[in-house]
């Protein structure tokens, strides 16, 4: 991202930050990752989360009439028969304060947000008191809520690449939750489908075999690296209940080195993100090549108590050691998953 770019972009968010601080919102954020401000509302349990992007060129009056009316619109509906219609499901590696969620897929989450007319609110816990609804009730709902779309049209006659690009509404990316969802595209893709979401508003779904998905793959990376709304880089298919699992290329599958690429990257990414916010979680990194194998390489920079997270290797000092030689405690209640370390192990 250019010089220029990035001055423009923190202005903005400094503005946004600053308006809703005089309209009487405190704890109004500006994270920078996944370019939104973060703030609650007052009366509201959960963080509303307002994108940028849209702001983008807007004067600050149009920006200011934009706030104001957020400010006194933005806010959660009190009452189950009003806010149920309004819930949706969405992946996510993380997500701001304490979400109602479950798992969904390695490193990724199923969430609830409540879709409002210019921004999205998570739903809490607490949420689920007030509407006097259980939390299987909500994750119904929300998934009862979106279309589930299914392509028309003739089944292909080549290898294609389907792209579903989200316009603030669709929820693409949300659609891989509903089971069966994705094989329904078979006959549009030409086989069994197989998916990408390298950010919330990018689906890329083309056929098993087919000579265009190890292109996919680089490109999946690509788009996961650049966007400011990242979500994953790896690949997906149905499993046997319809559900999404990540694609299976075992050792010795052509795939094996792209998808064992994308798997540690991605790791790479959430633990990262979660050792920004927790004191004495250890970096991972990525190392290794296509002809040697990925890995992923945990950084325990001193010999001291840390949280390690599961990694192929660790690094110590100046050693390296394979991750299940070490004496770890797990952790619990972290997701992702770590151990605790209290000391290096003596050289061998």
């Amino acid at each position: 991202m250019g010089l220029f770019r990035r001055v423009a972009r923190a202005r903005l968010a400094g503005r946004v930050v600053r308006r809703l601080r005089q309209a009487g919102i405190p704890d109004a954020r500006y994270h920078a990752a996944g370019f939104e401000v973060r703030f609650t509302l007052p009366g509201d349990a959960e963080p509303t989360i307002l994108p940028l992007t849209p702001l983008l060129g807007r004067d600050r009056r149009e920006l200011g009439e934009f706030l104001a009316g957020l400010v006194r619109t933005g806010k959660v509906p009190d009452d189950w028969a009003t806010a149920a219609p309004m819930l949706r499901p969405v992946l996510r590696g993380g997500a701001p304060g304490a979400p109602l969620q479950r798992p969904a897929l390695p490193f990724l989450s199923e969430f609830v947000v409540v879709d409002l007319p210019d921004t999205i609110a998570y739903v809490t816990p607490a949420q689920l008191a007030a509407w006097e609804v259980t939390a299987e009730r909500v994750f119904d709902t929300a998934r009862a809520n979106l279309s589930g779309a299914v392509l028309h049209g003739a089944p292909a006659s080549r290898p294609v690449v389907v792209r579903f690009v989200d316009d603030g509404n669709s929820y693409w990316t949300s659609h891989l939750l509903l089971p069966g969802w994705l094989d329904r595209l078979a006959g549009q893709v030409g086989g069994r489908p197989v998916a990408f979401a390298p950010e919330r508003g990018t689906l890329l779904v083309t056929a098993d075999g087919s000579e265009l998905l190890p292109a996919l793959f680089a490109q999946a990376e690509e788009i996961y690296a650049r966007s400011s709304r990242s979500l994953t880089p790896m690949a997906y298919v149905s499993g046997l209940d319809g559900c999404p699992i990540p694609y299976p290329a075992p050792p010795g599958h052509p795939l094996h080195h792209a998808v064992s690429r994308a798997e540690r990257i991605l790791a790479v990414e959430e633990y990262n993100r979660q050792a920004a916010e927790l004191p004495d979680a250890a970096q991972l990194a990525l190392t290794g090549s296509d002809e040697d194998g990925w890995r992923t390489r945990a950084l325990w920079v001193r010999d001291a108590p840390v949280l390690l997270p599961a990694a192929d290797e660790v690094q110590l000092g100046d050693r390296v050691v394979p991750w299940a030689d070490l004496d770890l405690t797990p952790v619990p209640q972290l997701s992702p998953a770590r151990w605790r370390a209290t000391s290096w192990p003596a050289a061998g």
